[in-house]
């Protein structure tokens, strides 16, 4: 139960570690990811957090509906809700890349987890969608994040039917970024995460936030704001290091200021 955490070559894995319920998100497990996903953004060994699920059948399997019966009572349903809204914030609100690492089916909370992820990777069998229509739900939070991925009309269409697609489909999409067999899942993901962790920390950190940030801002104001962004970057450590390396044809020794 709860959340395992390991940290390797700059890498943090975070498994969500209840397989017997497909890794549903009870209000433990949503306060334990929360948990260590700010562990791993305070910890200096940490470039790049993997999220991923235990066991070979989901890597989310969304909610866990017994938090929402009517004998869990109103406040209790309303904890519940807003735990998983506070999970959310915490994703958006990361000081380093995140990648989904689908091992599995991606559900309702769970592909509102891969969604706030900055990147994903997926197992070819993994299936991916928002069910909750199927009993009387509405994708509500999830739905604030895939309206950023597609359009309206193939939000609507996941959001309405409740049917899941392939993880291949989802990578046509742009859902996730690739689907790959099962076998080859880590390698890819390793690959994926080796890459951006021998990168400058502070220009990820410093690149992501201004990324979100300008997604909501109207076109104008966004160039003002990246402008600036970028004189900030200019003036930071990492920065001059780079350039100095490039120069002097070598590989720079980046400290993330």
């Amino acid at each position: 139960m709860g959340v395992l955490y390991q940290v390797r070559d700059g890498v943090a894995t975070l498994t969500l570690n209840r397989p017997e319920a497909r890794n549903a998100l009870n209000a433990e497990l949503v306060e334990a990811l929360g948990a260590a996903l700010e562990r791993a953004c305070a910890d200096d060994a940490v470039r790049v957090i993997v999220v991923t699920g235990a066991g070979e059948q989901a890597f989310c399997a969304g909610g866990d509906l017994k938090d929402f019966a009517d004998e869990a009572g109103v406040l209790a349903r309303q904890e519940a809700t807003a735990g998983f809204a506070r999970l959310l914030r915490r994703f958006f609100r990361a000081s380093k890349p995140t990648v989904a690492a689908v091992n599995g089916h991606a559900l309702g909370g769970g592909f509102g987890l891969v969604l706030a992820c900055d990147l994903a990777v997926a197992a070819e069998h993994a299936r991916l969608g928002t069910p909750e229509v199927r009993v009387g739900l509405f994708p509500m939070m999830v739905m604030a994040l895939l309206s950023r991925h597609v359009g309206p009309k193939r939000a609507l269409e996941l959001m309405f039917t409740g049917t899941p697609i392939t993880a291949p489909e989802a990578a046509r999409w742009g859902l996730i970024n690739r689907a790959v067999p099962a076998a080859q899942l880590w390698d890819a993901v390793a690959e994926l995460a080796g890459h951006v962790a021998a990168l400058s920390p502070t220009a990820l950190r410093l690149g992501r936030h201004a990324f979100y940030a300008a997604a909501d801002m109207g076109r104008e104001h966004a160039l003002d704001y990246l402008h600036q962004m970028l004189v900030l970057l200019l003036s930071t450590e990492d920065a001059q290091e780079g350039i100095r390396a490039f120069l002097e044809k070598r590989e720079p020794v980046w400290k993330g200021r």
